[in-house]
């Protein structure tokens, strides 16, 4: 068989197995293993940085956002103390005018009463001319002749004023 035959051979195959992969090994060990071990180490410090700069950005990103919900509390506050002082306001004017208009309300039934009350008292005094002349034409009519005007008047005022 002939991979038999080869056992003979085996002791310098080891040999340049052994030589090869030695050189191979300092070659890499002079060459590649340090340009490897430099972009590893710059691969690690740009992510160190990149972490840090991550971070960083959080730390401003969270006082960014804790100084936007402190002006949007502050802006409400200031919405409800207006709106508070705005409705204060509306109900003060409310009641001044709602106390003017009672004002003016009751000027205007003082002047209406007085107003009534004259032509209350004008009415009154129709009524007695009217009652006066009624009762001169009554009585000339149903006696005949012309009643006295002053003892007509004297009893229509007499009756008048037992209502009044």
């Amino acid at each position: 068989m002939p991979q038999l035959e080869q056992i003979n051979t085996y002791l310098s195959q080891v040999f340049w197995l052994f030589v090869t992969f030695g050189l191979l090994y300092l070659i890499l060990w002079r060459s590649a293993l340090p340009r490897i071990t430099r972009v590893l180490t710059l691969r690690q410090k740009t992510m160190d940085e990149d972490l840090q700069m991550a971070e960083g950005l959080k730390e401003e990103a969270a006082g960014v956002l804790a100084a936007y919900e402190e002006a949007t509390a502050k802006a409400r506050t200031e919405a409800q103390t207006t709106l508070r002082e705005s409705a204060e306001a509306f109900a003060a004017t409310a009641a001044e005018r709602h106390e003017e208009l009672g004002r003016r309300i009751a000027e205007d039934t003082a002047a209406s009463e007085v107003r009534i009350e004259a032509a209350r008292a004008e009415a009154l005094a129709n009524v007695e001319t009217i009652a006066t002349e009624l009762t001169e034409a009554a009585t000339a009519r149903l006696m005949g002749e012309a009643a006295d005007r002053a003892a007509i008047e004297t009893s229509v005022t007499a009756v008048t004023g037992e209502r009044r």
